[in-house]
């Protein structure tokens, strides 16, 4: 703590005039420097022994461009422009030639929840699978806002999805995304 000393000389009063006694104002500043090597110290112990925390992101082994999965399990969804989303089961061209595709929305009512819970049902009540193997394939276009991209990874946490991949779209989805007037 600052200390504040003073002198305790006495001097004799003079013709009935008295004076306050002057103090001298000498701080000492031992003890914040004290202060200060202790709060360095603590600072660079704590962030020694902090360690930076990072997630795993684990990644299809080899450089093929496509992994195999089970094209029953598999949902797509594309997220596009105007907050809509394009999505398929399976692979394009099967669900193109048997009418398993659509085009909806982030909407609670209706929306790509409502299809991730569709597929999840079917998944359960099928012998051979259960509804924790739904593979959910994100596929966002250029157009698609950043919105949209966090709207996909909500259902995935809403939906509890064990089985979820971002991947790039390819130029085949692309063709048929015009074909179909989605953009």
């Amino acid at each position: 703590m600052a200390e504040i000393t003073s002198n305790a000389g006495h001097t004799p009063h003079r013709g009935g005039i008295r004076r306050s006694k002057k103090l001298s104002t000498k701080v000492d500043l031992t003890p914040m420097v004290d202060l200060g090597f202790l709060l360095i110290t603590f600072f660079i112990f704590t962030t020694s022994m902090t360690q930076p925390r990072t997630m795993k992101l684990y990644l299809p082994a080899g450089d093929v461009p496509g992994t195999n999965f089970g094209k029953s399990t598999a949902l797509t969804i594309i997220p596009v422009a105007g907050n809509k989303v394009f999505y398929y089961h399976g692979d394009l061209a099967s669900a193109l030639q048997e009418n398993l595709y659509g085009v909806t929305s982030f909407a609670v009512n209706n929306g790509i929840g409502n299809i991730i819970q569709l597929k999840q049902k079917a998944l359960g009540s099928n012998g051979r699978f259960r509804k924790e193997d739904l593979m959910l394939i994100i596929k966002p276009s250029l157009d698609a806002s950043y919105q949209n991209v966090v709207n996909a990874l909500d259902e995935v946490l809403i939906h509890d999805l064990k089985h979820y991949a971002f991947v790039d779209l390819e130029p085949v989805e692309k063709d048929q995304l015009l074909q179909l007037g989605i953009k």
